[in-house]
């Protein structure tokens, strides 16, 4: 098997792997797995089901939506998270690195690499999927809530991943259920819900970015994660980023636009995602990994993703509870959640 990362992360059915998961696994094109609460029972059994994944598949990257509130996959035996709103409401500066080291340190201690977190969209509860999932409703503001978070999942040994670029915040529409569509300038854009991306690419703060489900209109006719335009010429070459581009979930309705669950694969390569995202949906799942038979990995893309391995500082649960930033951390957030 290739030494490359295949462009592809997946899920699997339950809390132990059934024969189809892995044969899934251990196709070539399959580099990454996602996680979702029905993974998920107590966590020995998740430690033990993360080891069989990697008996399939020694290289794999394992990932989860564990940013906190709503959007938290793993909750009995891990600290119970706040929204990012509430926190942010809370917390002065140290107060939100400790809690981005936790979330961090708890999931790479159990051995997933890392979480698709922070989201850097701006909102005030407008749009139906983010709401409460952000740091703050002015984005001018935002990155100062969030790059002290971000600097925490660094201090454990996680690298972040800033989502839904280029700002989801401004459209009320929900992207799994539909395809929203954003009425501003491209330079309207970036000058709002754009500028928490930018400030943190600036700072060497985001090892990856997911792509919204958005058509900019007045911008480019194609979603933002199908876009050339966005991720090329703006993401990569106007904010200057060299990280990982994974899509969105390519099952989700707004990337419909695309065509069938092989066009979607093929333009969101095409448009210069690293990884394509592809869960929830077993048939869609297959038939991207059909549509990529004999595609050979990109080795930018492979070294790019190598960057997304967990380094964790603290190698396991038990010396995790008898961390004092840990027991500090967790007794503040149940001082007042």
């Amino acid at each position: 098997m290739s030494d490359q990362i295949g462009p592809v992360m997946i899920d699997v059915e339950g809390t132990e792997l059934t024969t189809e998961d892995r044969e899934l696994l251990r196709h070539p094109q399959v580099g990454g797995l996602i996680f979702f609460a029905r993974n998920y029972r107590d966590r020995p059994q998740l430690e033990a089901l993360v080891a069989d994944i990697r008996s399939e598949r020694p290289g794999i990257l394992l990932a989860v939506d564990q940013e906190g509130g709503r959007v938290q996959r793993f909750r009995d035996s891990f600290t119970r998270l706040p929204s990012m709103q509430a926190l942010s409401a809370q917390a002065d500066r140290q107060q939100l690195k400790d809690v981005g080291w936790l979330l961090a340190a708890e999931l790479l201690a159990v051995g997933i690499d890392f979480s698709f977190a922070p989201v850097l969209d701006a909102d005030d509860n407008f749009c139906r999927i983010v709401g409460d999932r952000s740091f703050a409703c002015d984005p001018l503001a935002l990155a100062a809530k969030a790059r002290p978070f971000m600097a925490g999942m660094h201090e454990a040994g996680m690298a972040t991943t800033g989502k839904h670029f280029p700002g989801h915040g401004q459209v009320l529409e929900d992207s799994h259920e539909e395809l929203p569509v954003d009425h501003r300038t491209l330079e309207e854009v970036l000058a709002a819900d754009g500028q928490p991306f930018a400030d943190c690419i600036a700072a060497g703060e985001l090892e990856a970015v997911m792509p919204a489900h958005i058509r900019f209109e007045k911008v480019d006719e194609n979603p933002v994660g199908f876009s050339r335009f966005w991720l090329q010429e703006i993401l990569r070459k106007r904010l200057g980023f060299d990280g990982v581009i994974f899509s969105d979930d390519l099952t989700m309705e707004g990337a419909g636009a695309a065509g069938g669950y092989a066009e979607r694969i093929r333009a969101a390569m095409q448009a210069g995602c690293d990884m394509g995202v592809v869960c929830n949906n077993r048939e869609g799942a297959l038939e991207v990994l059909s549509a990529l038979e004999g595609y050979e990995p990109n080795p930018l893309s492979s070294r790019r993703l190598e960057r997304m391995r967990g380094k964790p500082v603290i190698e396991n649960w038990a010396s995790l509870e008898q961390s004092s930033r840990w027991q500090a951390t967790r007794a503040w957030l149940a001082s007042w959640m």
